[in-house]
């Protein structure tokens, strides 16, 4: 990595944020890149580093973003050959740009260890922590873990349920659930609504939390608890980026964090460089 790098990358995983490292693995000439450029693109599209220029970078980019919401890497050929030879498992995307030459870059996702926030101190919530312990997660308890992006489990069994909600819900968590009976949560729903809780913040609250497995003893509703979780996780990582289709050479750009776009008459155009942008605007909207 670009020794420069480093710092940027300590900096987002202390802060719990996703990104990506890009790594130059081969290239062909004329490509501006060479075998080991880095950089690191944040989930809102920055760039940081050197990994080929122009069009290189957009795709970069977007496939970047990808990677970062299915938390998945990919071996990347970008090629201005209409079918690139290509191994296994690569994914072979055209560069209609006049850069040419050819260059394969390995994309890495650096995704933030998930956290488990707890509240009470049943059998139940003790089984919960020591299965998020056992698949990765950091196991908070309540009172003073930050809650943002976390998964909540309020286990507190009526005592202080609703003081602990109130600010549960304000901290912007993933994921909510109550260990309650439905009866005695929609009960529980009115209050905090009728305190100010705004009422679609509620409804995302998972109550009684846990898929329905048929889960009886402690350690079998924490896991139906943690099923509902991962389900929820899995769920959320499809959400793709949004895209543009570049209307000079046709190449999909992230719209997130692009670095090149025009507005005429009201709509905006992306674009994967700025000599796409420059012919667009010299020959007009009809182009």
């Amino acid at each position: 990595m670009r020794p420069e790098l480093l710092p940027l990358a300590a900096s987002l995983s202390a802060k719990g944020e996703r990104f990506a490292l890009v790594t130059v693995v081969r290239r062909e000439p004329p490509s501006s890149a060479r075998v080991g450029d880095t950089a690191l693109v944040t989930e809102s599209g920055e760039y940081h580093g050197w990994a080929g220029g122009g069009c290189t970078r957009e795709t970069v980019v977007r496939e970047a973003q990808r990677a970062m919401a299915d938390g998945e890497p990919r071996l990347l050929c970008l090629s201005p050959e209409t079918n690139p030879a290509t191994r296994s498992g690569m994914i072979a995307l055209q560069m209609t740009c006049d850069s040419g030459g050819t260059v394969e870059i390995y994309v890495e996702p650096v995704l933030p260890v998930p956290r488990l926030v707890l509240f009470g101190a049943t059998p139940m919530v003790e089984a919960l922590a020591r299965i998020g312990e056992a698949m990765g997660y950091r196991v908070e308890r309540g009172a003073e873990a930050s809650l943002k992006g976390a998964h909540v489990l309020v286990g507190t069994m009526g005592d202080e349920d609703l003081e602990v909600l109130q600010k549960v819900l304000r901290g912007e968590p993933a994921y909510v659930g109550v260990i309650a009976s439905r009866k005695r949560f929609d009960q529980v729903r009115e209050t905090l609504v009728a305190c100010g809780v705004p009422r679609a913040a509620v409804e995302r609250v998972a109550a009684p939390a846990g898929l329905d497995i048929g889960a009886r003893t402690p350690e079998e509703i924490a896991l139906s608890v943690m099923a509902q979780i991962v389900e929820q996780r899995r769920r959320k990582s499809v959400v793709t980026p949004e895209e543009a289709v570049d209307p000079i050479c046709g190449m999909k750009v992230a719209v997130a964090g692009a670095r090149h776009s025009a507005q005429v008459e009201g709509k905006t155009y992306y674009f994967c460089c700025a000599g796409c942008r420059t012919k667009f605007l010299q020959k007009g909207v009809s182009a």
